[in-house]
This record gives structure tokens, sequence and C-alpha cells, in this order.
């Protein structure tokens, strides 16, 4: 009922069991499907694929295959963390949750591919990560959104400085990052100018707000962890 006096449609189950299992296999749904194609991804770099191109051309299917894209790993609150109340919960019934377990794996490793390929590209330009100026294109977790819940920018911040990398970020929903459930950052947001300055550009939330032809042109590289940078092509950018 208090649904109904605020939406304009409601959907009724018979129990609130029914109703949370439904939001868990929603969840659970993209999360098994984005580890799929993060997967695959990784899969196609090897191959010399385009997994964009890909995906592209598998939308185009009328019926029965839905696009997910690949990126830097998962975050808010939904995905990440959901899926796995159900996988604890199904231990008292002496069941394993196989899907939900593969796909938090891969999902979980998605920051650690991403340092991996920065660590290549700095490699390739004869320079070592660590000593290295590396400016990170977005903290939030998703596009054009002030959120910070579980974002892999945070981990990929973390273990670029574990390296001995010198790391900003630049966001334009986020002034400063102080401290949160597993991180503690304390950093300030560094200004979009003078590029030329940073060893690396890595772009990890793609928000709307960033002139990546600009980017590009005053970097001197740029490493872009979800591989869809608007179809801007350039020598100095590292897709991963």
């Amino acid at each position: 009922m208090l649904y109904e006096g605020i939406f304009t449609r409601s959907i009724r189950v018979s129990s609130t069991r029914v109703a949370e299992m439904t939001k868990l296999l929603e969840n659970i749904y993209r999360c098994v499907n984005i580890a799929l194609v993060n997967e695959l991804k990784m899969l196609c770099l090897r191959m010399g694929i385009d997994i964009w191109e890909v995906i592209g051309a598998a939308a185009t299917k009328p019926f029965g295959f839905q696009p997910f894209y690949p990126g830097p790993g998962l975050g808010g609150h939904c995905i990440p963390i959901d899926p796995f109340y159900l996988s604890w919960k199904a231990k008292e019934y002496d069941f394993q949750t196989r899907f939900i377990e593969l796909a938090g794996e891969i999902n979980t490793n998605m920051p650690y591919h991403v340092v991996s390929a920065v660590t290549a590209a700095l490699n390739r330009e004869k320079k070592a990560l660590n000593g290295s100026r590396i400016l990170v294109l977005g903290v939030a977790y998703k596009k054009d959104v002030d959120d910070l819940r579980e974002s892999p920018s945070l981990t990929i911040i973390e273990l670029l400085r574990s390296q001995g990398a010198e790391v900003s970020y630049n966001d334009p929903y986020f002034p400063s990052i102080g401290k949160g459930r597993h991180y503690d950052l304390q950093m300030q947001c560094a200004p979009l100018r003078d590029l030329s300055q940073y060893d690396c550009i890595l772009i990890v939330t793609d928000h709307s707000d960033y002139d990546y032809p600009s980017i590009v042109n005053e970097a001197k590289l740029v490493v872009d962890s979800r591989n869809a940078t608007r179809g801007i092509t350039s020598p100095k950018i590292v897709r991963c």
C-alpha cells in the first residue's frame, strides 16, 4: 500500500521472502553477466579483438540477448554486496551458490587487472610504476553520480600507491576523499590542467563532463580502464 501511494505501478508477490529473493535475482543477474563480459574482455584483449564491437554486433539480435559492458570492477551497494548475503544464507541450507561466488571472484579481480595494464603501459614508455605520477579520472562508482560506495577507483588508487606510484585524482562530484568503510585516502581533487606533468592519465569513471579529446592531446599517456572513450583513437591511449 505504501509503494502504491508513491509509484505508478507496483507488483504484488506472496511474501516478503519472495520479494527479497526477487530483488536478489535481479542483482545476481547483473553481477553474473558483468563478470561474463569482463572475462571475455580480458580474453579479447589477448586475441586482439574489440569487445565493444562484439557486444554491439551481438546486441543487434532482437531477442535472447541483453548487452552488458565491461569495466574496472563493480561499485554501489547492490551488485557487489547483496548477492553475497544470499550466498551466506545458502550455507544454512547446505547449498553452494557457485555462480555468485565465481562472478564475485572475477569482478573483484578487475582493479588488479587495471593496475597490471597501467604497469605494462608505463613499461612500454620505459617508465616504472614506482615513482610515476598518475592522475585517476573519476572516483564515483558509476558515470555522472556522486556515490563512492564500493567504487573500484578506491581500490585502484590503493593498489597503485602500494606499488610506489604518486597518485592524484579528479572527479567533478568529489572535491575530497576522506575515510570510508574500507579506505582512508585523505585526498583533494586535483585540477584538470598541466596534464603533461603526469606520466599516465587513468580513466576509471567516464563522466560526461570530461573533454576526452583535450585530455588525450595534453597527456603523455592515457590508459582507459573501461575500453570505451567514445571512439577516440590515439597512439597514446591504452585500452584495458
